[in-house]
């Protein structure tokens, strides 16, 4: 996610380091990489030009505090900038009445469906609600089949009509449902169409016109860089929505849609997509963007997902089974499911401070839990509890079982080993209270 447009912007930044002030000279230099840093993510000239010349504006007669250097002034200002271009603050979507009605748009292959569904599970689980999602794409062949499975997977119910081709009919339809059954959020999923489809256009128009949505939502792809702004705005025009999901950011490396969408129609991003998962939808927050496209990662996101994953209970219980020598694999892979539901490994390293650049090239093995999974699944219960009692028959017998061979089983038992070591010592360290300088003095 905005890879290259992080490492452009650093080394335009490189102007600035070793020198002792701003001038109009060094400012205007560096200005001239950044706007090309700009350019190259796929941010319109008029707005590349717009966004430098104000930082320019503002750089040139600053004092640099002896505290920072004109590098990380420049920074600053720069930041604060792209915070204002993204929307400043984040907007939370509408939804005081019940039911309330969320209203899906955008282009065909968009990722409306699945982002109809990662929505859903999102307020289902963070907000509490209780959602209906309405399958209202007549046209694409297992759109509704699609929905369905989607919604089983995330213990969502979806309001279907089979046989039923009316959208606008489906729509009024599902939202009649969610009134006479207390569901508090309704989310229409509809067909994409593109922007010069003019009886498509109107056809989510009369869907619009039918359910008095109280929030319209325009989904639209990254990786299409500037033709997205270009059809957010065709289609803002017809329907005025009311925000912006951005899908597929984490394939996105030079983010110029996400830097500029905001700017050209007025209108919030409110959540990106950032993965594959149910899990993986993100609200959007203008200064976190910011701090990620300067490098400076997402630590708070990155301690929100690990916090709404954190079973206060359940750590008490592990906390006491560490210090009892009682931690086994039963409790291993409970804590490696809470890891797996936080989303895309490479993308929380990415919200780290100082990760971004390290994990660019770094192929993160998605796919190494499963191993992980399969090779304690093929133990016995007992085995499980006891990983003492694992010795080399058994191993075999585990990696037959996992699909896996000895030395993948050995690895995971010396990690077990080790990892429960050092969770012990940090909390047998805790409890005792240790004073690191005084058993350094002993």
């Amino acid at each position: 996610m905005f890879q290259s447009l992080t490492n452009n912007l650093e080394r335009a930044f490189k102007v600035l380091k070793g020198q002792g002030y701003i001038s109009e000279i060094n400012v205007s230099e560096t200005m001239k990489e950044v706007r090309k840093a700009l350019l190259d993510a796929d941010v319109s000239y008029k707005i590349a030009k717009e966004l430098t010349d104000k930082v320019k504006r503002e750089a040139i007669g600053q004092n640099v505090l002896n505290a920072i250097s004109p590098n990380q002034l420049m920074i600053k200002i720069i930041h604060d900038e792209l915070v204002e271009l993204m929307g400043s603050e984040h907007v939370e979507l509408n939804i005081k009445h019940s039911p309330a009605v969320i209203l899906m748009s955008g282009l065909q292959g968009s990722g409306k469906t699945t982002h109809a569904a990662k929505l859903a599970h999102l307020l289902k689980t963070k907000k509490a609600k209780k959602v209906l999602l309405v399958a209202g794409d007549v046209y694409r062949p297992a759109a509704i089949d699609q929905l369905k499975i989607l919604g089983q997977q995330i213990e969502v119910d979806v309001f279907t009509e089979e046989g039923n081709t009316k959208p606008v009919d489906i729509a009024k339809k599902g939202v009649a449902h969610a009134k006479q059954w207390g569901y508090q959020i309704v989310i229409i999923d509809t067909a994409g169409r593109l922007a010069i489809d003019e009886a498509m256009m109107d056809e989510i128009s009369k869907i619009k016109d039918a359910v008095s949505p109280d929030e319209i939502l325009f989904v639209v792809d990254a990786m299409t860089g500037q033709d997205a702004v270009n059809t957010a705005k065709a289609f803002h025009d017809k329907l005025n929505f009311d925000g912006i999901i951005l899908t597929k950011l984490d394939g996105d490396t030079r983010g110029g849609a996400a830097l500029t969408i905001r700017y050209v129609v007025e209108k919030p991003i409110k959540f990106i997509g950032t993965g594959e998962k149910m899990a993986d939808i993100d609200i959007f927050y203008p200064s976190r963007m910011a701090d990620r496209i300067l490098g400076m990662g997402d630590i708070v996101s990155f301690v929100e997902k690990a916090q709404e994953q954190y079973d206060e209970e359940k750590a008490r219980k592990i906390q006491k089974k560490l210090a009892k020598n009682q931690f086994d694999f039963n409790d291993f892979i409970d804590q490696i499911q809470q890891i797996k539901k936080m989303g895309s490994m490479k993308n929380m390293m990415s919200m780290i401070p100082g990760f971004g650049k390290t994990m660019q090239n770094v192929d993160v093995d998605e796919d190494g839990f499963k191993r992980t999974e399969a090779i304690i699944y093929s133990m016995t219960p007992y085995e499980r509890k006891n990983p003492s009692v694992i010795n080399g028959s058994r191993r075999k017998r585990i990696a037959d079982g996992s699909g896996t061979n000895i030395q993948d089983v050995n690895k995971l038992l010396k990690n077990f080993e080790e990892t429960r070591k050092i969770m012990k010592t940090f909390i047998s360290g805790r409890s005792n209270n240790i004073n690191p300088a005084r058993s350094f003095k002993r």
